[in-house]
Formats: structure tokens, C-alpha cells, sequence
């Protein structure tokens, strides 16, 4: 059996930092091509680079939201999930829309991310 592609609860007990909805934009600020693997993974990527600035990581994010636009693709985000957390994965929502702001957009994922104790007393050290 597939292990779960998310945790029902996380608990936080650190400063939280809340990412709006990511959406699959290159380098040039064009929507990328390809699959919902392709996408997903440059969201993922770009979620990385914001905590990172911030001085978190993905082991941070305690929650996470996806918009998807087709339902069939889920199986797909699973995957490209796996790839960028290890258990215990972030608790999550699934929201299947219509359409998100650029029909070839197939998925947008907002995070919230939750700085450890240890970490925030590290930093304000």
C-alpha cells in the first residue's frame, strides 16, 4: 500500500510564515510547459527558494494547500510530493477548480511553514 501523500495533523510551535499560492512560472515569468509533474515540481522549487530566503527549508512546512485543475493528475502529484518531503509529510488540502488564472496552469500550492523552538531561539541568539 502507497503511504498516505500527506499528514492529518502537524503541530507547530514556532513563528509561522504563510506563503501565498505558487503557480508554475519559468525563469521569464511564463507559464511552464509540460505536465502536472513538470509543474509541480517548479512549484515545489520555488516554494524552496522563498523559505529558504526566509531562513526556513521544505522540513518547515507544516501545511499545505493545492488547487488542481483535474483530478486525474493526482497520482502524479503524489509522486513529485514524495520527492520533495519525507515523513511526516505536511498536513494538506486538495481543492479541485475550474480553472486557475492561466488555463495552462494545472496546479498552485500555498504553504504555511512553522519555525521550530530550537531554531527560533537559535536565531534571535
Amino acid at each position: 500500500m502507497t503511504p498516505p501523500a500527506f499528514s492529518q495533523t502537524r503541530t507547530a510551535d514556532g513563528p509561522l510564515l504563510f506563503i501565498s499560492g505558487q503557480i508554475p512560472l519559468d525563469a521569464q515569468g511564463k507559464p511552464v510547459d509540460g505536465g502536472i509533474r513538470e509543474q509541480a515540481r517548479v512549484v515545489f522549487q520555488q516554494l524552496s527558494a522563498i523559505l529558504d530566503a526566509e531562513d526556513y527549508s521544505l522540513a518547515d512546512v507544516v501545511k499545505l494547500t493545492y488547487f488542481l485543475t483535474d483530478m486525474a493528475d493526482l497520482p502524479q502529484l503524489r509522486e513529485v510530493i514524495g520527492e520533495f518531503f519525507e515523513d511526516p509529510k505536511p498536513a494538506s488540502t486538495l481543492v479541485q477548480v475550474s480553472a486557475l488564472i492561466d488555463p495552462k496552469f494545472l496546479v498552485e500550492i500555498e504553504a504555511i511553514a512553522a519555525r521550530r523552538t530550537d531554531q527560533a531561539k537559535s536565531r534571535q541568539s
